[in-house]
C-alpha cells in the first residue's frame, strides 16, 4: 500500500525522509518479545507490592505526567506505562482520548484544555508523555504553551516528516477521509492534506522555550516511521532497540522514559538554583 499525494501533502515529507518501505513492518513482529518481556515485568512488579509493607507507598514526585497515545489508539494503549510510572511514584494522568483520529488541530485544543485543567488542579506545570502523534501534539503544545508544559518525552514520532509512515498508516488516513467524505467520520482531506495539515506541523517545528525540556526516543528497528524524523535537534534523542508499537509497552522503553523525566527535573531544578545564587550575588546598588 502507497501513500498518495492526493491523501498527504507532499510538505509533510521534506527531502531527506521517506516512507519506510514496504517489508519494513515485519521488524514489527519483535512487539511479541517485548509484550513477552512486560508480561515478566509485570509479573515481577505485582510481586515486589505484595512483598512490600502494607500502607506503604512510593513518595510522589515531580509535576503531573499527561499520557496521550498515538495514531487510531486510545488512553488504553498507554496504561502498561501508567502504571509502571505510577509504581515508581509519578502521578501520570490520561489525555480522556478513547482513540487519536481526526483533526489534529481539534485533539491539541481538547489536550490544551486538559492541560489548563491539571494545572490548576495540581498548581504546577505538566509533562508529557506522547507515543507517535501523541509526541508531535505534545511538541506543537509546547511550542504553544510553554506556561502549562515543563517538559515532554515522544516515542517514535515522525515530528520532522509526518508523511514519512509507512503505507499501512497512509490508508487507514485514506479511509478515513473518504468515510468523512460519505458523511462518516471526523478527519477531513484538510486534516492531513491541507491548511489544517499544513498549521499543524508548521508549529511543531516552532522553537522551544530553553525552560522546556525534549528528549526524543526514537528505533531503528521502527518499521512504521522514518526514524530518522523523529530526532527533533532540540531534543536530546535516545535510541531504543524496540518497535513502533512496542514503545507503548517495553519495559526496556519504561525505564528510558523515567530516566528521561527524571533528568529533565533535575535539570530544571540545577537552573533554579544557579539563577536563585545569580540574584543573591548581584550587587545591591548604592542610594
Amino acid at each position: 500500500m502507497i501513500v498518495t499525494q492526493r491523501t498527504v501533502a507532499a510538505f509533510l515529507t521534506p527531502e531527506g525522509f521517506s516512507q519506510p518501505s514496504v517489508s519494513a513492518v515485519l521488524r514489527e513482529g519483535s512487539a511479541f518479545s517485548e509484550a513477552g518481556r512486560y508480561a515478566v515485568h509485570a509479573l515481577s512488579s505485582r510481586g515486589a507490592r505484595r512483598r512490600t509493607p502494607y500502607g506503604s507507598r512510593p513518595t510522589r514526585v515531580g509535576e503531573p505526567v499527561l499520557l496521550v497515545p498515538g495514531f487510531l489508539a486510545g488512553d488504553t494503549s498507554l496504561g502498561p506505562m501508567s502504571r509502571s510510572l505510577r509504581h515508581q511514584g509519578f502521578r501520570t494522568y490520561r489525555a480522556d482520548i478513547r482513540a487519536n483520529v481526526g483533526c489534529t488541530l481539534a485533539a491539541a485544543a481538547q489536550l490544551e484544555e486538559r492541560l489548563e485543567e491539571l494545572s490548576q488542579r495540581r498548581g504546577s506545570r505538566v509533562r508529557i508523555v506522547g507515543h507517535s502523534l501523541g509526541g508531535m501534539l505534545a511538541r506543537g503544545l509546547a511550542a504553544r504553551r510553554p506556561d502549562l508544559i515543563h517538559g515532554i518525552v515522544s516515542m517514535g514520532s515522525p515530528i520532522l516528516a509526518p508523511g514519512a509512515v509507512h503505507g499501512v498508516l497512509a490508508w487507514d488516513a485514506d479511509i478515513l477521509t473518504r468515510l468523512a467524505r460519505a458523511g462518516f467520520g471526523v478527519m477531513s482531506e484538510d486534516c492531513v492534506g491541507g491548511s489544517c495539515a499544513r498549521m499543524s506541523f508548521e508549529e511543531t517545528q516552532r522553537p522551544l522555550d530553553p525552560e522546556v525540556g525534549f528528549t526524543a526516543i526514537y528505533s531503528r528497528r521502527d518499521g512504521i516511521v522514518d526514524w530518522k524524523a523523529c530526532i527533533d535537534p532540540g531534543a536530546e534523542a535516545v535510541e531504543v532497540p524496540t518497535s513502533h508499537v512496542g514503545m507503548a509497552f517495553d519495559p526496556l522503553v519504561f525505564d528510558v522514559v523515567r530516566a528521561a523525566l527524571d533528568g529533565q527535573q533535575v535539570t530544571r531544578a540545577s537552573r533554579a538554583a544557579a539563577q536563585s545564587e545569580s540574584v543573591q550575588l548581584r550587587p545591591v546598588a548604592n542610594r
